[in-house]
């Protein structure tokens, strides 16, 4: 049998082994997902560090971190390198030096200072430093170092994931307190699109109308213990008529809002960006996916991932607008706007960062309104304050994005789905710029991400009708 490679071991230092001045350390970099761990198991949930809105304002937020994951920290180095198991943490002594957020690296390291022989008493120097190199936390630890050797195999902790999913419950919660809105379903004979109508009508978010081949819809519900009794049903024997026959209902009044069933997104919008009788407006059609990712500490717009394949400079500029129009129904006052590209600077060989550029002069000239708009970014330079403080960015969009801007359909829709298979995140999907909102489900979706899309279009059907008023 191979040995372990030493990496698999935990090994201490014995009193009689220690030396002045040797030294060890660990690093860490601090997410959401570590402060939701730390509240479920403490059961503190002091809004300072679970309320994201709350604590990005609050010092205090920034201090729990580092009594948190400083102090954690130097206990893990203390307990399993320096002197490792069989230390007795006898006590310690600790300053806070310097604000630390979710995004930092903190690395802690404690060093020998002093030993008594009397009773194996090790005295070390600790501190935390940030990716900066700054001195978050100094202080001391005071332990009774182990007189036995102790070499144990290195357990392997189990990947613990907390559902964190606050904001998108919210928008669900918000869109569930008022009157159903009326939706077109269109070709809904497939079970995911009947069942994500279904659930959305039980969840007080839509009064359906289904349009379909109204006898196919019936057996499936049926077969699915579904009861769409209450529901109105319009007979259209293909995809193309149903999407049409949608469009008629809401220039009627009869619906405020489209959602997608069984049939090819193509066909759908069809009729909705007809010159002549489609539901466009003076806003260009593009697409959002609202996102709550678990170890980002805000709700994530990532656009267009599902419409405009290669924008031109205008079109980005009418998806941006849109991006940040919805960002204010969902409650966002002033949300941050961040063009992505490969580098953070305007290369003239690379498209990306010159509309980037292009895109923020606009912002300035007060063609988009209603955000703060920065790029070119790298995605790591929009959503981790640490990555562009690293690259010595200075935006107040840096790191802190609520609405990515990507260059073209293939980069979002790869986002978007790393994101959600990779991440865990949940996704709501919208069509913005016609009349009303349009919901496009896939095959792939969750059922969770049916009923979210159904609600921020609920969300967008009231805020339009009540601007209309």
């Amino acid at each position: 049998m191979l040995d372990k490679p030493a990496e698999a071991f935990i090994e201490n230092r014995t009193f009689d082994e220690l030396t002045l001045g040797e030294a060890a350390s660990l690093s860490h970099t601090v997410t959401q997902r570590d402060i939701d761990l730390f509240a479920t198991v403490t059961g503190d949930v002091n809004p300072a560090y679970v309320d994201p809105a709350y604590a990005e304002t609050d010092m205090f937020h920034h201090i729990v971190i580092q009594g948190m994951w400083g102090g954690g920290l130097i206990s893990a180095v203390l307990g399993t390198k320096l002197p490792g198991p069989g230390t007795i943490y006898l006590g310690q002594d600790l300053q806070f030096r310097h604000p630390v957020s979710i995004g930092d690296t903190i690395t802690a390291t404690v060093t020998v200072r002093e030993k008594t022989a009397a009773k194996g008493g090790v005295t070390l120097d600790c501190v935390c430093a940030n990716q900066q190199g700054e001195a978050v936390i100094t202080g001391t630890a005071y332990t009774r170092a182990p007189t036995v050797k102790i070499r144990r195999p290195r357990i392997v902790l189990p990947h613990v994931q907390v559902d964190r999913h606050n904001g998108m419950n919210a928008i669900l919660a918000r869109a569930a307190g008022g009157v159903r809105v009326p939706a077109a379903v269109v070709f809904p004979i497939d079970s995911a699109s009947l069942q994500a109508a279904f659930e959305a009508s039980k969840a007080g978010l839509l009064a359906p109308v289904l349009i379909g081949p109204a006898a196919q819809m019936q057996a499936l519900a049926h077969t699915q213990e579904m009861d769409i009794a209450a529901f109105r049903l319009i007979d259209e024997p293909d995809g193309p008529a149903a999407a049409a026959r949608a469009v008629a209902l809401v220039h009627a009044g009869e619906a405020a809002m489209i959602m997608k069933g069984d049939l090819h997104t193509d066909e759908l919008m069809h009729p909705v960006i007809a010159s002549q009788g489609g539901l466009r407006t003076a806003r260009h059609i593009s697409h959002v996916y609202l996102m709550d990712v678990p170890d980002y500490p805000r709700l994530l717009m990532i656009t267009d991932a599902a419409i405009n394949i290669a924008p031109t400079l205008a079109e980005k500029a009418g998806i941006v607008q849109n991006a940040i129009n919805l960002a204010h129904v969902i409650g966002i006052a002033q949300p941050r706007v961040a063009i992505l590209a490969a580098v953070e600077t305007v290369n003239p060989k690379m498209r990306a960062t010159v509309d980037a550029a292009e895109l923020c002069g606009m912002a300035e000239r007060g063609q988009i309104t209603g955000g703060l708009v920065g790029g070119p970014f790298g995605l790591d330079n929009a959503i981790s304050e640490a990555a562009a403080a690293e690259k010595h960015i200075v935006s107040p969009v840096a790191g802190r994005a609520d609405i990515l801007v990507v260059p073209d359909l293939e980069a979002g829709n790869m986002l978007a789905k790393q994101l959600t298979f990779l991440s865990g995140a949940e996704a709501a999907g919208v069509v913005l710029g016609a009349s009303v909102p349009i919901i496009l489900t896939s095959r792939a979706d969750s059922a969770g991400t049916r009923l979210a899309s159904c609600a921020l279009g609920v969300l967008m059907a009231r805020a339009g009708k009540a601007a209309r008023s």
